[in-house]
């Protein structure tokens, strides 16, 4: 443990960050999941909002600096390649 009151703070600080940013990064997850869910189950109007729930949120987590935003970039890419695949099969 620290062993005067600065460095003691900045532990308690990166703690509350650690906390906050794997909330963040689960929530995001779980947007992408339910995306691909969507898609899985073949209903593209469900899939839309949830590929647009899910891009807003890996762009909240790169702007806050959760995630690197070549991370971000090449997650969006990977979902609307699945978003496109997925519709050209229904149509």
């Amino acid at each position: 443990m620290a062993k005067s009151r600065t460095p003691a703070k900045r532990a308690r600080k990166a703690e509350q960050n650690r906390l906050r940013n794997a909330s963040n990064i689960s929530a995001m997850k779980t947007a992408i999941k339910r995306f691909e869910a969507a898609v899985a189950d073949n209903n593209i109007e469900l899939a839309r909002e949830k590929f647009v729930k899910a891009t807003s949120m890996i762009d909240k987590n790169c702007a806050k600096g959760i995630i690197h935003k070549n991370t971000a970039a090449r997650r969006k890419s990977r979902l609307a390649r699945i978003f496109r695949d997925a519709q050209s099969l229904n149509q």
